[in-house]
């Protein structure tokens, strides 16, 4: 695959009721879901009118696991990758495992507990330079994640662990006050010397709110209507936690719960005050 070693090349919800999530999902990110043809799972792929975006996934039977959005990390090796981050502190919930077709994939947790894959994924057939634009890195794209948030105990640990791992650095940072900073993740390999301020961006980290009860990952999903996505999380079962709050650029962020208990974040325009 084209994307780089350290890229998001994957988004995934894990949720007790797909045929609901896709209800409450695909009009609000202007997805089409399919199923994936997977023998013997409930797996389904959301996409937009460019590409595939994310994975929707029925809950294991009898598994213990909340609703919730788990992203995946591209790596040149998994096994490497896995072996690394356990000497390092981190912790392996699933070993390498692999999806013909698809790729090696492992499970795995940093040292604070915040969990994610990694992944080396299996290029399309006749497409060895196919790149994932789940995460959105070079434009905006509605549908496509455009941020990818830390919430963790110690974000300069966070920083050093990453680093380490993925060749994330410091990209800057904003002021938050209580919570400290809010310090921009910036992929090294795509920001080169000299590269404009926001090159390289993937997300950020800060530190956990106190009524957060444990370091995690959030995805914000781009909309074209920050407005009009509050209203369709409201008049569809979901929770709005954080209302729409404007970042720098001039665009809105936003945290909400969907009905299942999966909390999301949104990132869109204030439509009706450019009007």
């Amino acid at each position: 695959m084209a994307n780089r070693h350290g890229d998001f090349v994957w988004y995934e919800l894990i949720t007790p009721d797909p045929d609901a999530a896709q209800a409450f999902y695909a009009p609000l990110l202007g997805w089409t879901v399919r199923d994936a043809g997977m023998p013997g799972m409930d797996y389904r792929l959301a996409a937009t009118a460019e590409s595939d975006v994310a994975g929707l996934m029925r809950t294991p039977p009898g598994a213990p696991i909340p609703p919730a959005w788990l992203g995946y990390v591209g790596v040149d090796d998994v096994d490497a990758m896995v072996a690394a981050f356990r000497a390092d502190g981190g912790t392996v919930h699933m070993p390498p495992d692999e999806i013909p077709g698809v790729g090696r994939f492992a499970f795995v947790a940093d040292p604070q507990g915040a969990s994610l894959y990694v992944m080396k994924p299996t290029p399309p057939a006749g497409r060895p330079d196919a790149e994932s634009l789940s995460f959105s890195y070079d434009r905006p794209r509605p549908g496509h994640c455009a941020w990818n948030e830390l919430a963790t105990r110690d974000p300069e640990a966070a920083l050093q662990f990453y680093g380490r791992h993925f060749g994330w650095v410091h990209g800057g940072e904003m002021d938050m006050g209580a919570l400290g900073a809010y310090r921009f993740l910036r992929h090294a390999g795509r920001a080169p010397e000299g590269s404009p301020p926001m090159q390289g961006i993937l997300g950020a980290v800060m530190r956990c709110p106190p009524e957060m009860p444990r370091p995690a990952w959030t995805f914000y999903f781009r909309v074209p209507d920050i407005d009009a996505a509050v209203a369709h999380v409201g008049a569809h079962g979901g929770t709005v936690t954080v209302p729409p709050m404007e970042i720098p650029g001039g665009e809105f962020s936003m945290n909400a719960v969907d009905p299942q208990g999966a909390p999301f974040g949104l990132v869109g325009a204030r439509r009706a005050r450019s009007a």
